[in-house]
């Protein structure tokens, strides 16, 4: 099944959930697999940039044809929300060096948690900690599109931040970004904790929504867990959006330990990261067979055969 061709969908695959050695050597295989089936681009998980063999995976990435999306985020003493101005200096050079290890190794994309730090929040984020990181957010933002790189941030649950859980707090963010070129990341698997109507949300966010991911609730195959994945995908392409898709999820064994504690993965939903990405692609057909696009084009298909 190949989504070029048969859904026309861009479909990006998370290869964290596959190996934790993102290095060039273990990825060719993985990338070669991937291509074969469908994707057109694979999200590495965070890299230091100079701790990491760029050209060697821009390499690999042109071998296999596939694009690379690359991730980033804030650390303590480097954070764009912070109010001590050299700790967002610090944060907004870190957002940078991403864009530069985006452009280096051929991303187009920069995805991940650009706004603040990631994990246990302990308490509301203020008002002026989200403006001071969208001021600096959307500079970042705007320079990485001068460079044909789009930049998004994605949207986490509670337990992860309370600076933006919901597709409103993102376009809220938007705003105060002054950005036009950021774009707002959504998440199934976090907005089944937050959302009280998942499709609506997708809608509200349409005009700036850059990219969907589709996740499960217990990060395992898309078609098993409490998210209807299927009808996601149908009412988002029926409701006009065009845009990247990503699917994610994480088995403690594949992911390795640190990403897996960060990352509270404490069990393995399944033990073969191709497989799933091969399945997710059958999943993601039943919901675009489900819209009205798939119906139709299903349609010219048996008319034509006739």
């Amino acid at each position: 099944m190949n989504l070029d061709l048969d859904l026309d969908l861009d479909v990006a695959f998370h290869v964290s959930i596959a190996l934790a050695d993102a290095s060039p050597v273990a990825l060719a295989p993985l990338l070669h697999e991937l291509r074969g089936a469908g994707y057109r681009r694979a999200v590495l998980p965070p890299m230091n940039p100079q701790e990491t063999d760029a050209a060697g995976l821009r390499r690999v990435f042109d071998e296999a044809d596939i694009v690379p999306i690359a991730m980033t985020g804030q650390q303590p003493g480097a954070d764009v929300s912070s109010e001590d101005s050299a700790e967002r200096r610090a944060g907004a050079d870190a957002l940078r060096a991403a864009v530069e290890f985006a452009a280096a190794i051929g991303a187009d994309q920069l995805n991940g948690v650009p706004y603040g730090l990631f994990g246990p929040p302990g308490g509301p984020t203020p008002f002026a900690a989200v403006e001071r990181a969208a001021r600096e957010v959307g500079l970042v933002a705007d320079e990485a599109a001068a460079r044909g790189i789009t930049m998004t941030f994605e949207v986490l649950n509670r337990y992860e931040t309370s600076a933006l859980n919901t597709a409103a707090q993102a376009l809220d963010f938007v705003a105060l970004s002054g950005s036009d070129d950021l774009r707002i990341h959504l998440d199934t698997f976090h907005m089944a904790v937050e959302e009280a109507d998942m499709s609506a949300a997708i809608r509200a966010a349409l005009p700036k929504l850059g990219y969907l991911e589709l996740g499960q609730s217990g990060r395992g195959y898309l078609g098993s867990g409490a998210v209807d994945i299927p009808a996601v995908v149908q009412t988002a392409i029926d409701d006009g959006y065009t845009g990247r898709w990503g699917v994610e999820a994480f088995s403690r064994g594949l992911v390795g330990e640190p990403a897996a504690d960060m990352l509270a993965i404490w069990r393995d939903p399944f033990d073969d990261g191709v497989a799933l990405a091969s399945d997710a692609v059958r999943v993601i057909r039943r919901g675009w067979a489900e819209s009205t696009a798939g119906r139709r084009a299903q349609r010219l298909a048996r008319s034509g055969a006739a």
